[in-house]
């Protein structure tokens, strides 16, 4: 995912990132003020409310997004299956990624996906600390990466998990809407409008909910 920044730069970008990191509330005390300590979505398909139900959403099929001004939809295919990975919202300082994964009914997925993400950045030279934001604990990531033009830079990250009836909701917010709570937080209501379809079959724990194109969507070369 490439941005263009325009109001911070890469490099502030990261110092927050490292600001951030260092002062991370482990102790279990919401780092984010004023936050609904229940929040009103994500939803799952089969319940949600008659009134939000008649609102317009693009059906990618496993997850279904309201209108977000501002953000543009984009879909992470992957070029050699042609399956749709994740549902990316994108503006020019930030994205938030969305992906869903088949959990078991009454559990708590998130509870033991994050140790294994947190370990994975580790492993690959970043950092990570884990936080209390508006949907429970969450991890703050910041690894090295090349850029495009071949020089190094940081990315930064916020991983939200949610747990819904029988699967995961993971929420990836990217670039300055992971450091900058005050800009991140419309990203953050968008999630309450997001719903979820588990589907009625049977499959792995942690296994992928598909994803597929709506008709009105054009593959971009």
């Amino acid at each position: 995912m490439k941005f263009r920044r325009k109001s911070a730069d890469p490099a502030s970008v990261a110092d927050d990132a490292a600001d951030l990191l260092e002062g991370a509330d482990t102790s279990g005390a919401s780092g984010l003020p004023g936050e609904d300590p229940e929040p009103a979505g994500p939803w799952d398909a089969d319940e949600l409310p008659e009134e939000l139900a008649a609102l317009e959403r693009v059906d990618l099929g496993s997850i279904a997004l309201a209108p977000f001004p501002g953000r543009e939809l984009r879909l992470q295919v992957d070029e050699a299956s042609g399956a749709v990975q994740a549902a990316l919202l994108t503006s020019d300082e930030g994205a938030l990624e969305l992906r869903a994964f088949a959990a078991p009914r009454n559990g708590d997925l998130w509870s033991e996906v994050r140790p294994q993400l947190a370990a994975d950045v580790q492993a690959r030279g970043g950092q990570v600390a884990e936080r209390e934001g508006r949907w429970g604990p969450e991890l703050l990531c910041q690894l090295g990466v090349q850029l495009a033009d071949g020089q190094s830079g940081t990315q930064v990250s916020r991983i939200i998990g949610i747990n819904g009836p029988r699967w995961l909701l993971r929420a990836t917010l990217l670039g300055r809407p992971a450091v900058d709570e005050e800009y991140a937080q419309p990203w953050e209501d968008g999630l309450t409008d997001v719903v979820v379809r588990r589907g009625e079959g049977a499959m792995p724990v942690g296994e992928a909910l598909p994803l597929t194109l709506p008709p009105q969507a054009q593959r971009v070369q």
